[in-house]
């Protein structure tokens, strides 16, 4: 272990499905993150909320975002709801580091309540929200080489030469979260280019030639789930979808009922796809030559993750879709869609907002020479996005004043460093829009909200859930982590016992997200 307190580098891509990188099976070019995991450790049992902005609560506060207000729940005031702002105990992992002596520092998305430089951070960015990633095309002084996967890079390695030239004597903590590739589908022509005539084959043929390269990995996450054909976009927005023209779809058909319209057409949105990922993995190695030109990159702990599974989403905002555009340009709006996001969440099933393994599990790769003695493991403990902060917080060595707040949700996952069986959760919980489920060792319940996303934002007399709405699934992830084979009827017993264990957390954290009276927590 370190002698010196390390530094900090968490990695947050935005919408990046499973087996999208390379090392967890994806054929997009991502030799960066690659080497990261070869010089470190791959998990392959690591989640997050199924979601952006809740997400980036739990990386930053290692709480489940319902207990700080940051997503919602019924029951709780429009305040407290998924805008809402966090309590005066649930602060950021800027605020506890910055006392501690680190220098602290955000590029690129936020989407967490205030500011950044508010909140701890003596640098940011402060990227806000945009209808895409070029310079707006209605921007009169619009700059045409911007593009901002490589802008927040540089924002970040701007930061980093900074530190070396005014702040050496300080270790430092770095959020660097990028927005790809997040739609809309934006990338550089030249990225595009080299993925143009990939996935004419189709998303069938992706998801088993991704599961065999999984397989070659030694990757043991279970068999390939069956594409869901009518579970489509998780929102409808018939007239934005009409906008896109008769190539788009808003069904994973199989291919070879698709039109060759269609075919060409979907086959190009994930290639733009591929070339917002491959771009995202360029500029992270710009930001690594960074660290090694500062004699940093062996003593700083690097984590790497999304913020939720692949997205099947389809719609049109911010200046919309002009069909005439080159694909994938700034005048373009197009989403990935339900076809190739189970492609890019292969090999589980559905995608972000559902609480599916699809929607929640995330490529998580931890790297740190100077820490960690193991080399290109794969680690099969269960972790979730709540473990990096008290993580952070272990290595740096701060103590917290537990008497401030409820304790952390999250735990510290050195243990796994040199164990896989190291145990960090006995359970997980999760909840979005009318999605739930639990994870209890090997044991996992779900109950699924297909049609209501928002419910109790949308109908009065659906303000309160009820434990009568609990039409609960069981699946027993060692042997079917692809969620096809329901066993809930075989043990009614371990689902009832389950179910009120999630109602008991689930009002457990209710309680908490009222609960701002509490003094600031704060480093000791």
């Amino acid at each position: 272990m370190a002698s010196e307190r390390p530094n900090f580098l968490v990695i947050l891509a935005d919408d990046l499905g499973f087996s999208d990188p390379g090392c967890y099976g994806g054929e997009i070019a991502t030799p960066n993150l690659d080497a990261l995991a070869a010089g470190g450790l791959r998990y392959t049992q690591f989640y997050n909320t199924a979601r952006c902005w809740p997400t980036r609560a739990a990386v930053m506060t290692g709480y489940y975002p319902q207990q700080v207000r940051r997503d919602s729940m019924p029951g709780a005031t429009r305040q407290y709801g998924g805008g809402g702002k966090r309590p005066d105990w649930a602060q950021t992992l800027a605020e506890y580091l910055r006392p501690a002596g680190y220098r602290t520092y955000h590029s690129g998305k936020w989407h967490i309540d205030g500011k950044p430089t508010n909140n701890g951070f003596d640098l940011s960015d402060e990227a806000t929200r945009s209808p895409g990633f070029f310079d707006s095309i209605r921007k009169k002084n619009r700059d045409p080489k911007f593009y901002r996967t490589t802008a927040t890079a540089q924002h970040a390695i701007d930061c980093l030469q900074e530190h070396a030239e005014d702040h050496a004597d300080q270790p430092f903590f770095h959020f660097l979260a990028f927005h790809a590739p997040h739609f809309p589908l934006h990338a550089l022509p030249e990225d595009i280019e080299r993925y143009r005539d990939r996935y004419i084959a189709g998303w069938d043929a992706l998801r088993e030639e991704r599961k065999h390269r999984q397989r070659e990995l030694g990757m043991d996450v279970g068999p390939l789930s069956p594409i869901e054909q009518e579970v489509g976009p998780p929102y409808a927005f018939p007239d934005q979808i009409e906008v896109l023209g008769e190539g788009e779809i808003t069904r994973p058909l199989p291919w070879d009922e698709l039109t060759k319209e269609q075919q060409q057409f979907q086959a190009t949105k994930m290639a733009i796809h591929a070339a917002m990922v491959d771009r995202m993995d360029q500029e992270i190695g710009r930001v690594l030559a960074q660290l090694k030109e500062m004699g940093q990159f062996e003593n700083t702990w690097i984590c790497f993750l999304s913020d939720n599974g692949a997205s099947a989403e389809i719609m049109v905002r911010g200046e919309g879709h002009d069909p005439s555009a080159s694909p994938g340009s700034a005048a373009t709006y197009l989403c990935l869609g339900p076809g190739f996001s189970s492609a890019a969440n292969t090999p589980f099933r559905r995608h972000k907002t559902w609480v599916h393994e699809g929607g929640i599990s995330t490529p998580f790769i931890v790297h740190w020479p100077e820490g960690i003695r193991s080399k290109n493991e794969l680690r099969t403990n269960l972790g979730h996005a709540i473990d990096i902060a008290p993580t952070v917080l272990d290595l740096a060595r701060v103590e917290l004043d537990e008497t401030a707040g409820p304790p952390m949700s999250g735990q510290s996952l050195k243990p796994s460093f040199d164990d896989s069986d190291a145990t960090i959760h006995d359970e997980l919980w999760f909840y979005h829009e009318g999605n739930w489920a639990l994870r209890q060792g090997d044991w996992k319940i779900i109950h699924s909200n297909i049609s209501r996303p928002f419910p109790w934002l949308r109908s009065e007399t659906a303000a309160n859930e009820s434990k009568e709405d609990g039409d609960w699934q069981l699946y027993h992830l060692a042997n079917d982590r692809a969620e096809q084979n329901d066993v809930a009827d075989k043990h009614p017993e371990r689902v009832q016992q389950m179910a009120d264990r999630w109602w008991e957390l689930r009002d457990q954290f209710l309680r908490d997200s009222m609960n701002g009276s509490n003094p600031s927590k704060r480093a000791n």
